[in-house]
Protein backbone atom coordinates (compact mmCIF):
# COMPACT_ATOMS: atom_id res chain seq x y z
CA UNK A 1 0.00 0.00 0.00
CA UNK A 2 2.74 2.44 -0.89
CA UNK A 3 1.89 3.19 -4.52
CA UNK A 4 0.41 6.51 -5.57
CA UNK A 5 -3.15 5.18 -5.73
CA UNK A 6 -3.54 4.28 -2.07
CA UNK A 7 -5.80 6.20 0.32
CA UNK A 8 -2.69 7.27 2.25
CA UNK A 9 -2.18 9.91 -0.45
CA UNK A 10 -3.46 13.23 0.72
CA UNK A 11 -3.98 12.24 4.36
CA UNK A 12 -3.27 15.04 6.84
CA UNK A 13 0.44 15.49 7.52
CA UNK A 14 -0.27 14.89 11.19
CA UNK A 15 -1.00 11.26 10.33
CA UNK A 16 2.21 10.73 8.39
CA UNK A 17 5.14 13.09 8.82
CA UNK A 18 4.62 13.48 12.56
CA UNK A 19 5.09 9.75 13.04
CA UNK A 20 8.62 9.68 11.61
CA UNK A 21 11.67 9.04 13.74
CA UNK A 22 11.65 5.31 14.13
CA UNK A 23 7.93 4.84 14.83
CA UNK A 24 7.45 2.53 11.84
CA UNK A 25 5.15 0.34 13.90
CA UNK A 26 2.56 3.16 14.06
CA UNK A 27 2.67 3.60 10.30
CA UNK A 28 2.13 -0.14 9.94
CA UNK A 29 -0.80 0.04 12.33
CA UNK A 30 -2.44 2.77 10.26
CA UNK A 31 -1.93 0.78 7.07
CA UNK A 32 -3.45 -2.27 8.75
CA UNK A 33 -6.49 -0.17 9.70
CA UNK A 34 -6.84 0.98 6.10
CA UNK A 35 -6.55 -2.63 4.94
CA UNK A 36 -9.68 -3.36 6.98
CA UNK A 37 -11.48 -0.68 4.96
CA UNK A 38 -10.24 -2.31 1.76
CA UNK A 39 -11.69 -5.63 2.92
CA UNK A 40 -15.10 -4.01 3.29
CA UNK A 41 -14.81 -2.44 -0.14
CA UNK A 42 -13.96 -5.80 -1.71
CA UNK A 43 -17.56 -6.90 -1.29
CA UNK A 44 -18.43 -4.36 -3.98
CA UNK A 45 -15.80 -5.73 -6.36
CA UNK A 46 -16.42 -9.49 -6.41
CA UNK A 47 -18.68 -9.43 -9.46
CA UNK A 48 -18.93 -11.09 -12.79
CA UNK A 49 -17.06 -8.97 -15.34
CA UNK A 50 -20.23 -8.29 -17.27
CA UNK A 51 -22.13 -6.93 -14.28
CA UNK A 52 -19.05 -4.99 -13.19
CA UNK A 53 -18.86 -3.22 -16.57
CA UNK A 54 -22.54 -2.33 -16.42
CA UNK A 55 -22.10 -0.95 -12.90
CA UNK A 56 -19.08 1.14 -13.83
CA UNK A 57 -20.88 2.55 -16.85
CA UNK A 58 -23.79 3.64 -14.64
CA UNK A 59 -21.49 5.24 -12.05
CA UNK A 60 -18.79 7.08 -14.01
CA UNK A 61 -18.37 9.94 -11.53
CA UNK A 62 -18.05 8.04 -8.25
CA UNK A 63 -15.91 9.72 -5.61
CA UNK A 64 -12.16 8.90 -5.93
CA UNK A 65 -10.99 6.30 -3.44
CA UNK A 66 -8.30 8.46 -1.75
CA UNK A 67 -10.85 11.24 -1.26
CA UNK A 68 -13.44 8.77 0.03
CA UNK A 69 -11.12 7.16 2.57
CA UNK A 70 -9.79 10.50 3.74
CA UNK A 71 -13.34 11.75 4.37
CA UNK A 72 -14.41 8.45 5.91
CA UNK A 73 -11.57 8.44 8.43
CA UNK A 74 -12.25 12.05 9.34
CA UNK A 75 -15.95 11.40 9.92
CA UNK A 76 -15.26 8.24 11.91
CA UNK A 77 -12.91 10.17 14.19
CA UNK A 78 -15.73 12.65 14.80
CA UNK A 79 -18.13 9.79 15.52
CA UNK A 80 -15.77 8.65 18.27
CA UNK A 81 -16.03 12.13 19.78
CA UNK A 82 -19.82 11.88 19.49
CA UNK A 83 -19.73 8.51 21.23
CA UNK A 84 -17.65 9.92 24.10
CA UNK A 85 -20.06 12.85 24.46
CA UNK A 86 -23.10 10.55 24.46
CA UNK A 87 -21.54 8.37 27.14
CA UNK A 88 -20.23 11.15 29.36
CA UNK A 89 -23.40 13.28 29.27
CA UNK A 90 -25.91 10.41 29.46
CA UNK A 91 -27.53 11.09 26.09
CA UNK A 92 -30.01 8.65 24.57
CA UNK A 93 -29.77 8.50 20.77
CA UNK A 94 -31.92 6.46 18.37
CA UNK A 95 -31.28 6.45 14.62
CA UNK A 96 -33.69 4.71 12.26
CA UNK A 97 -32.53 3.53 8.83
CA UNK A 98 -35.31 2.83 6.39
CA UNK A 99 -35.45 2.43 2.62
CA UNK A 100 -35.99 -0.04 -0.17
CA UNK A 101 -34.13 -3.32 -0.24
CA UNK A 102 -30.53 -2.81 -1.40
CA UNK A 103 -30.71 0.96 -0.79
CA UNK A 104 -27.51 0.95 1.27
CA UNK A 105 -28.78 1.05 4.86
CA UNK A 106 -26.50 -1.74 6.04
CA UNK A 107 -23.45 -0.17 4.40
CA UNK A 108 -23.77 3.14 6.23
CA UNK A 109 -24.58 1.44 9.54
CA UNK A 110 -21.41 -0.63 9.15
CA UNK A 111 -19.28 2.48 8.56
CA UNK A 112 -20.86 4.40 11.44
CA UNK A 113 -20.28 1.65 13.99
CA UNK A 114 -17.00 0.32 12.57
CA UNK A 115 -14.77 2.13 15.08
CA UNK A 116 -17.25 2.65 17.91
CA UNK A 117 -17.59 0.79 21.20
CA UNK A 118 -20.35 -1.83 20.73
CA UNK A 119 -21.29 -1.35 24.38
CA UNK A 120 -22.20 2.25 23.60
CA UNK A 121 -23.38 2.05 19.97
CA UNK A 122 -25.36 -1.07 19.08
CA UNK A 123 -27.30 -2.16 16.03
CA UNK A 124 -30.80 -3.63 16.20
CA UNK A 125 -32.06 -5.64 13.21
CA UNK A 126 -35.14 -7.56 14.32
CA UNK A 127 -36.46 -10.60 12.43
CA UNK A 128 -40.12 -11.06 11.57
CA UNK A 129 -42.29 -11.19 14.72
CA UNK A 130 -43.05 -14.60 16.15
CA UNK A 131 -46.56 -15.76 17.07
CA UNK A 132 -46.33 -14.33 20.58
CA UNK A 133 -45.01 -10.96 19.41
CA UNK A 134 -47.85 -10.70 16.90
CA UNK A 135 -50.29 -10.55 19.84
CA UNK A 136 -48.39 -7.75 21.62
CA UNK A 137 -48.81 -4.00 21.36
CA UNK A 138 -47.15 -3.26 18.03
CA UNK A 139 -44.34 -1.09 19.44
CA UNK A 140 -43.60 -3.44 22.35
CA UNK A 141 -40.78 -5.44 20.82
CA UNK A 142 -39.01 -2.27 19.72
CA UNK A 143 -39.32 -0.56 23.11
CA UNK A 144 -37.17 -3.22 24.77
CA UNK A 145 -34.26 -2.22 22.51
CA UNK A 146 -34.38 1.52 23.20
CA UNK A 147 -31.25 3.05 24.74
CA UNK A 148 -30.51 3.79 28.36
CA UNK A 149 -28.49 6.88 29.27
CA UNK A 150 -25.14 6.97 27.51
CA UNK A 151 -26.18 4.71 24.62
CA UNK A 152 -26.79 4.95 20.88
CA UNK A 153 -29.09 2.49 19.10
CA UNK A 154 -29.18 2.17 15.32
CA UNK A 155 -32.25 0.38 13.97
CA UNK A 156 -31.70 -1.42 10.67
CA UNK A 157 -35.39 -1.19 9.82
CA UNK A 158 -37.76 -0.25 12.61
CA UNK A 159 -41.39 0.10 13.59
CA UNK A 160 -41.93 1.58 10.13
CA UNK A 161 -42.07 -1.97 8.82
CA UNK A 162 -45.82 -1.67 9.37
CA UNK A 163 -46.10 1.22 6.94
CA UNK A 164 -43.88 -0.50 4.37
CA UNK A 165 -43.26 -4.20 3.93
CA UNK A 166 -46.11 -5.35 6.19
CA UNK A 167 -48.60 -3.19 4.35
CA UNK A 168 -47.40 -3.94 0.83
CA UNK A 169 -47.01 -7.68 1.40
CA UNK A 170 -50.38 -8.00 3.15
CA UNK A 171 -49.04 -8.88 6.62
CA UNK A 172 -51.02 -5.98 8.08
CA UNK A 173 -54.53 -4.95 7.02
CA UNK A 174 -55.58 -1.36 6.40
CA UNK A 175 -57.16 -1.07 9.87
CA UNK A 176 -53.82 -1.94 11.47
CA UNK A 177 -51.95 0.42 9.16
CA UNK A 178 -54.33 3.28 9.96
CA UNK A 179 -53.93 2.61 13.69
CA UNK A 180 -50.16 2.73 13.21
CA UNK A 181 -50.32 6.10 11.47
CA UNK A 182 -52.46 7.45 14.30
CA UNK A 183 -50.18 6.07 17.02
CA UNK A 184 -46.66 6.59 15.71
CA UNK A 185 -46.52 10.40 15.96
CA UNK A 186 -47.53 10.31 19.62
CA UNK A 187 -45.18 7.37 20.27
CA UNK A 188 -42.27 9.36 18.87
CA UNK A 189 -43.31 12.48 20.80
CA UNK A 190 -43.23 10.36 23.95
CA UNK A 191 -39.68 9.32 23.10
CA UNK A 192 -38.69 12.96 22.57
CA UNK A 193 -40.27 14.00 25.89
CA UNK A 194 -38.32 11.25 27.64
CA UNK A 195 -35.05 12.71 26.37
CA UNK A 196 -34.45 10.43 23.38
CA UNK A 197 -32.82 12.09 20.37
CA UNK A 198 -34.62 10.39 17.47
CA UNK A 199 -33.27 10.66 13.91
CA UNK A 200 -35.03 9.04 10.93
CA UNK A 201 -33.32 8.37 7.58
CA UNK A 202 -34.91 7.14 4.36
CA UNK A 203 -32.41 5.82 1.79
CA UNK A 204 -33.67 6.45 -1.72
CA UNK A 205 -32.55 4.64 -4.87
CA UNK A 206 -33.98 4.66 -8.37
CA UNK A 207 -35.80 1.76 -9.96
CA UNK A 208 -32.85 1.11 -12.29
CA UNK A 209 -30.31 1.20 -9.47
CA UNK A 210 -32.21 -1.31 -7.35
CA UNK A 211 -32.53 -3.63 -10.35
CA UNK A 212 -28.78 -3.43 -10.94
CA UNK A 213 -27.97 -4.13 -7.29
CA UNK A 214 -30.27 -7.13 -7.24
CA UNK A 215 -28.55 -8.46 -10.38
CA UNK A 216 -25.19 -7.97 -8.67
CA UNK A 217 -26.40 -10.01 -5.71
CA UNK A 218 -27.67 -12.78 -7.96
CA UNK A 219 -24.32 -13.02 -9.79
CA UNK A 220 -22.11 -12.63 -6.71
CA UNK A 221 -21.98 -15.75 -4.48
CA UNK A 222 -20.76 -13.61 -1.58
CA UNK A 223 -23.91 -11.51 -1.72
CA UNK A 224 -26.58 -14.06 -2.55
CA UNK A 225 -27.42 -14.46 1.14
CA UNK A 226 -28.75 -10.90 1.05
CA UNK A 227 -31.52 -11.89 -1.35
CA UNK A 228 -34.75 -13.25 0.11
CA UNK A 229 -38.09 -14.08 -1.51
CA UNK A 230 -39.38 -10.87 0.08
CA UNK A 231 -36.65 -8.87 -1.67
CA UNK A 232 -37.61 -10.33 -5.02
CA UNK A 233 -41.25 -9.47 -4.41
CA UNK A 234 -40.23 -5.90 -3.69
CA UNK A 235 -39.13 -5.64 -7.33
CA UNK A 236 -42.55 -6.83 -8.52
CA UNK A 237 -44.31 -4.35 -6.21
CA UNK A 238 -42.09 -1.32 -6.81
CA UNK A 239 -45.01 1.04 -7.40
CA UNK A 240 -46.90 -0.21 -4.33
CA UNK A 241 -43.82 0.44 -2.20
CA UNK A 242 -43.55 3.92 -3.70
CA UNK A 243 -47.15 4.77 -2.82
CA UNK A 244 -46.69 3.37 0.70
CA UNK A 245 -43.46 5.32 1.20
CA UNK A 246 -45.01 8.60 0.09
CA UNK A 247 -47.92 8.25 2.51
CA UNK A 248 -45.57 7.21 5.32
CA UNK A 249 -43.35 10.26 4.86
CA UNK A 250 -46.35 12.59 4.62
CA UNK A 251 -48.08 11.30 7.76
CA UNK A 252 -45.13 10.72 10.07
CA UNK A 253 -42.88 13.70 9.34
CA UNK A 254 -43.31 15.55 12.64
CA UNK A 255 -41.22 18.42 14.10
CA UNK A 256 -40.07 16.25 17.01
CA UNK A 257 -38.81 13.54 14.62
CA UNK A 258 -38.54 14.68 11.00
CA UNK A 259 -37.54 12.45 8.12
CA UNK A 260 -34.28 12.98 6.24
CA UNK A 261 -33.94 11.51 2.74
CA UNK A 262 -30.51 10.23 1.67
CA UNK A 263 -30.03 9.87 -2.12
CA UNK A 264 -28.40 6.44 -2.31
CA UNK A 265 -27.50 5.72 -5.94
CA UNK A 266 -23.86 6.52 -5.16
CA UNK A 267 -23.04 4.32 -2.16
CA UNK A 268 -19.91 6.14 -1.09
CA UNK A 269 -21.44 9.60 -1.21
CA UNK A 270 -24.55 8.33 0.57
CA UNK A 271 -22.42 6.97 3.41
CA UNK A 272 -20.39 10.14 3.81
CA UNK A 273 -23.39 12.47 3.50
CA UNK A 274 -25.41 10.52 6.06
CA UNK A 275 -22.54 10.37 8.56
CA UNK A 276 -21.82 14.09 8.19
CA UNK A 277 -25.52 14.95 8.57
CA UNK A 278 -25.91 12.82 11.69
CA UNK A 279 -22.94 14.57 13.27
CA UNK A 280 -24.43 17.97 12.37
CA UNK A 281 -27.60 17.16 14.32
CA UNK A 282 -25.80 16.47 17.60
CA UNK A 283 -24.41 19.31 19.78
CA UNK A 284 -21.48 17.16 20.83
CA UNK A 285 -18.28 18.56 22.28
CA UNK A 286 -14.83 17.22 23.03
CA UNK A 287 -14.80 15.29 26.28
CA UNK A 288 -11.66 15.69 28.42
CA UNK A 289 -9.76 12.45 28.95
CA UNK A 290 -7.19 11.70 31.59
CA UNK A 291 -3.78 10.79 30.29
CA UNK A 292 -3.33 7.04 30.17
CA UNK A 293 -0.13 5.67 31.64
CA UNK A 294 0.87 2.09 30.96
CA UNK A 295 1.78 0.53 34.31
CA UNK A 296 4.99 -1.41 34.77
CA UNK A 297 4.66 -5.15 34.43
CA UNK A 298 5.19 -7.01 37.71
CA UNK A 299 7.83 -9.69 37.49
CA UNK A 300 8.04 -12.63 39.87
CA UNK A 301 11.43 -14.28 39.72
CA UNK A 302 9.95 -17.54 41.07
CA UNK A 303 7.28 -17.79 38.36
CA UNK A 304 7.83 -20.25 35.52
CA UNK A 305 5.50 -20.22 32.57
CA UNK A 306 3.86 -23.58 31.97
CA UNK A 307 4.53 -25.34 28.68
CA UNK A 308 1.22 -26.03 26.98
CA UNK A 309 0.67 -29.10 24.80
CA UNK A 310 1.01 -28.35 21.07
CA UNK A 311 -2.43 -29.75 20.22
CA UNK A 312 -4.01 -26.74 21.95
CA UNK A 313 -2.64 -24.37 19.30
CA UNK A 314 -4.38 -23.44 16.05
CA UNK A 315 -2.40 -24.92 13.15
CA UNK A 316 -0.25 -22.38 11.27
CA UNK A 317 -1.62 -22.83 7.77
CA UNK A 318 -0.81 -19.32 6.53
Amino acid sequence: MTDSNTPLDGLPDALTAEQSGGEDWLDAELKDTLDEDYEIELEDAVLSMQIKKIYQKAHPDTIPRPEYFRALLSLQSELIKLQDWVQSTGQKVVVLFEGRDSAGKGGVIKRITQRLNPRVARVVALPAPNDREKTQWYFQRYVSHLPAAGEMVLFDRSWYNRAGVERVMGFADETQVEAFFNDVPEFERMLARSGVRLVKYWFSVTDEEQQMRFLMRIHDPMKQWKLSPMDLQSRVRWEQYTIAKEEMLARTNIPEAPWYIVPGNDKKRARLNCMAHLLSLMPYEDVPHEDIQLPERVYNKDYERAVLPPELYVPSKY
